[in-house]
Order: C-alpha cells, then sequence, then structure tokens
C-alpha cells in the first residue's frame, strides 16, 4: 500500500459514507450549484498544490505553484527540486505546452492525456461544467466540506473517468481533488491555497 494511500482511504470512507441519499439532500444541492456558478464566473485563480500520480509501478509527487487568468494558466514547479523553478504555459483554446527548461516526462494517466501537468485544469474545468452524480455535506474534525463526485452518466460505476473533488463550502476553495480511470486512483491533489478571482471580488482560502 503506497504512502499515501492509507489516508487517502480514511477520507474516501467518511464521504462515501455521508454521500449515502445525497440525491436527497437539498442543502448540499444548493451550495454545489452556488460554488459551480462562481467556478462559471471566476475570471481568475491562483493556488499551491501538491499532486501525486500512479502509473502502478511509478509514483511521483509534485508541487506547484499554480495560476489561471482567462485561458492561460501557469504552473512553476516546486518540487521534487531536479525540476524546481520550471515552468509550464497552457492556451487553453489549443492545447499545447510551452516549457521554459527541461522538462521531466512522465506520461499520461489515461487515454484522454490526463498528466500531472494538465490535471489542475482538468480539476476545474469539471468543477465548472462536469456531470454531478453525487453531493453532500460532510463534517470531519468539526470543520464542513462539499463533496462532489463526477462521472459519465452512460457509464457504469469503475468505468472511465470518475473525479472526486473537496470544496469549502463557504468560500468555494478547491480544496482536495482525486482522479480515478477504470476504478483505479491515478492521481490525488491537495491544495493549500487556493484565491479565485469572480467579477470585482476576491475570495481567498488558506489552510
Amino acid at each position: 500500500m503506497k504512502r499515501y494511500t492509507k489516508a487517502l482511504l480514511t477520507v474516501t470512507l467518511l464521504l462515501t459514507l455521508a454521500a449515502c441519499g445525497a440525491a436527497e439532500d437539498h442543502s448540499a444541492e444548493e451550495v454545489a450549484r452556488t460554488i459551480r456558478g462562481d467556478y462559471l464566473a471566476m475570471q481568475s485563480c491562483e493556488a499551491q498544490c501538491e499532486v501525486t500520480a500512479d502509473y502502478g509501478q511509478r509514483v511521483y509527487d509534485f508541487s506547484y505553484d499554480f495560476a489561471m487568468v482567462g485561458e492561460e494558466t501557469t504552473l512553476r514547479m516546486t518540487a521534487p527540486e531536479a525540476v524546481a523553478g520550471l515552468t509550464v504555459t497552457m492556451t487553453g483554446e489549443q492545447g499545447e505546452l510551452s516549457y521554459a527548461g527541461t522538462m521531466v516526462e512522465t506520461g499520461d494517466l489515461s487515454d484522454q492525456g490526463l498528466s500531472p501537468v494538465t490535471a489542475l485544469p482538468t480539476l476545474l474545468e469539471l468543477a465548472r461544467s462536469g456531470f454531478i452524480e453525487t453531493c453532500t455535506l460532510v463534517t470531519e474534525d468539526e470543520q464542513e466540506f462539499l463533496q462532489v463526485r463526477y462521472h459519465n452518466p452512460e457509464l457504469e460505476q469503475g468505468e472511465g473517468q470518475e473525479t472526486l473533488l473537496t470544496f469549502d463550502p463557504d468560500s468555494g476553495a478547491l480544496l482536495f481533488g482525486e482522479i480515478m480511470v477504470d476504478g483505479d486512483l491515478v492521481l490525488y491533489g491537495t491544495f493549500s491555497t487556493f484565491t479565485m478571482v469572480i467579477g470585482e471580488e476576491e475570495d481567498t482560502t488558506q489552510r
């Protein structure tokens, strides 16, 4: 069992148990709709994130400073030390990558091109427009979270890509994200800070 799996399974179990009957949880649905509206109206965001990518035989840990303005996304790597300071710039319309320096190539995590670099924009796009399978408010250590699961409704459980995002229900800040492909956990991210600008307002959450 890999070093991050035990903690992840504990959190996932708590969220899964609380998710029972989520379709009837009107309060959670209202919060989820409000947060989706915020992400649709979001002009820019900045975050610090730690990402673990699991390729089965290989596991990679990365840390990023992340910034998105409009269609442009910039990630500056802060760990591992060998690539710290390297920058990745992505343009949403073209989906192209340009590197300021030499990037370590780890390969894709899915046949849709998911990678440690594209994972963060993928999570934000799901928060904006992903199909919500379940949503629920959960409490852990006296702190409340909104947990939202995204999955293609045409697929069975365990098929294709399934994503679980955890938000601060008050600010809408993204706190955790995990992506599963065909039932296997391939990526897990923790956001230590998340700041977003909605219209002329700025909402900042630090954990």
